[in-house]
């Protein structure tokens, strides 16, 4: 039988990569204190060291993304209409 992954929030994560980033403790020991990898705290630091610029950038990411989840919801409302339209006309047939 293979083993379950685990999956992990974007928090502990970070909490990780930061864990990482003071130095205070060796990768073997934040290893097993996470218990995550070592090869896997090295990649977390590392994307953590990459994204952390866009902390600092404009607002224009979360006016974006308020736009595209307004769009999305309201897909998604058209959809479900629809949805519901054809299980309504498939009973009136009797599929």
């Amino acid at each position: 039988m293979g083993t379950i992954r685990k999956k992990h929030s974007s928090s502990f994560k970070a909490r990780v990569a930061i864990e990482a980033l003071k130095e205070r403790e060796s990768l073997s020991e934040l290893s097993q204190r996470f218990e995550v990898s070592q090869s896997q705290i090295s990649k977390w630091k590392s994307a953590f060291l990459e994204q952390s610029h866009s902390v600092f950038e404009s607002g224009t990411s979360a006016t974006t993304s308020s736009e595209d989840k307004t769009e999305l919801y309201a897909k998604i409302g058209q959809l479900e209409m629809e949805n519901d339209f054809l299980k309504k006309n498939l009973k009136k047939l009797g599929l």
